[in-house]
């Protein structure tokens, strides 16, 4: 247990102490606002004031968490520790033994990030409506392939043990999390016959033939490309891993292009996997504009599935804040993994913890359970253009700053890049690599 001594308590305040504590350090914690119930206090504790207190360690608050509106912020980042900090409360210098100081407010910056506060001003989106990574204050200064709240955490963590004796805290252990999408179940099979005489005509203006010559051969009785259930269940029994799978059961248009729902192959197959593992919803592009769309889906994929739907991510990871929670919360989801960037990798809100949303708009914690990733195929090979030994490397980059404060390791993979087949030929060796590299160092 430790204690805080805060002049005023808030919303914001308790929830990110309940992050940072709790889920974090694994520590309980308790506000207080009496001064004389603090100063007589033995326990460990946190002077969350400017006044100086003696046998206490001081954090002196910045304005974030005892307001409750959304501002523009004008923010400097600095260097502390050899980690970025914001928020600069004292002036900046490094820590020796003797030090009970922390010279920015880590209770606010901690906030700023979770919360995603710089997604709810006014930003430039991408041509779907996104947030990406170099509009954010962690991209634009450096630490966006950084866990910094974690670190951050983990800092807060060492000093609170130096000053205090007995407190024990950090105890959990990194763990590792595998999500696959299933954008496009197959490349050529069960598309009807609509859909492939359009799309070998398309290919022939294109002069790719060897991708009608593919196509035919598939038809044929080849096996198709995309068809990569059973080898990924091999690795995932190999290493003991139970992934997380969703599928995208929109309708068929520009951006949401799976199979037709009344497809009885496409229907076993969701059969298929929801009977080993469990299957989320991946909201379709369409349905980010209507919330009846999305309950349609979701109602369809519940009526497939042999358990409830209780997990979502986002197709094309299309997120605002706060009307896509809040839909995903009238559905009764309980867990989103949407959190991470097309655009690059890295932690978009600055932590590899799990966290519960936080609606800035109406000043409330809520019980949807954020899971945010930090790699993802697409990313590495499309919008970053790596090669195969470039991607492997970034990864385990990635794994091992999360390894460093025990955090969690989510990926986020389709079973169209392991399929060997045009921009993915050769990068089935990606995925393999990255789970070689995780349960080797277990």
């Amino acid at each position: 247990m430790i204690l805080i001594y805060s002049h005023k308590t808030s919303t914001r305040l308790n929830y990110i102490l309940n992050f940072l504590f709790n889920d974090v350090q694994g520590v309980e914690y308790k506000i207080v606002t009496d001064k004389n119930d603090f100063v007589s206090s033995d326990l460990p504790k946190i002077n969350y004031t400017s006044e100086k207190i003696e046998n206490s360690f001081q954090i002196v608050p910045a304005d974030l968490l005892f307001e409750s509106n959304i501002l523009q912020k004008k923010i400097k980042v600095s260097e502390w520790e050899n980690m970025k900090v914001f928020f600069q409360t004292l002036p900046v210098r490094q820590v020796g033994l003797e030090t009970s100081e922390i010279p920015f407010d880590i209770f606010a910056a901690s906030f700023y990030l979770i919360s995603r506060y710089e997604e709810y001003l006014p930003f430039s989106a991408d041509q779907h409506g996104r947030f990406e990574a170099n509009q954010s204050l962690a991209g634009k200064n450096g630490f966006l392939y950084d866990p910094i709240v974690d670190q951050w955490a983990c800092k807060l963590a060492v000093m609170l043990k130096l000053k205090f004796e007995g407190y024990e805290t950090c105890k959990r252990e990194f763990n590792y999390i595998s999500t696959i999408d299933i954008d496009n179940a197959y490349a050529y099979l069960y598309k009807g016959t609509v859909r492939t005489i359009g799309a070998t005509m398309r290919d022939l203006f294109k002069l790719d033939f060897n991708e009608n010559i593919k196509r035919f051969q598939t038809l044929n009785g080849e096996k198709d490309p995309f068809d990569t259930y059973g080898y990924l269940d091999s690795m995932h029994k190999q290493y003991g891993i139970k992934p997380l799978w969703f599928f995208l059961v929109g309708n068929y248009n520009t951006y949401d292009k799976n199979l037709p729902l009344d497809n009885e192959a496409f229907q076993d197959l969701i059969k298929k996997v929801s009977e080993v593992a469990e299957i989320g919803i991946h909201p379709s592009y369409e349905s980010n504009k209507e919330f009846n769309q999305l309950k349609k889906e979701f109602d369809y994929l519940s009526g497939i599935s042999s358990n409830p739907i209780s997990k979502s991510r986002q197709h094309y990871l299309k997120l605002l804040f706060t009307e896509t929670y809040q839909n995903l919360l009238k559905l009764g989801i309980k867990e989103d993994y949407t959190l991470g960037y097309s655009s690059d990798v890295g932690f978009r809100a600055g932590t590899c913890t799990p966290f519960n949303f936080y609606d800035l708009k109406n000043e409330k914690e809520t019980d949807l359970k954020i899971i945010p990733f930090q790699v993802m195929d697409v990313t590495l090979n499309q919008y970053l253009k790596l090669d195969v030994d470039e991607a492997v490397n970034r990864i385990k980059e990635i794994i091992e700053k999360v390894r460093q404060v025990k955090g969690t390791f989510v990926s986020l993979w389709h079973n169209e890049s392991l399929s060997d087949h045009g921009h993915w030929k050769g990068w089935e060796s990606v995925y393999k690599s990255m789970l070689e590299f995780i349960f080797d160092k277990k």
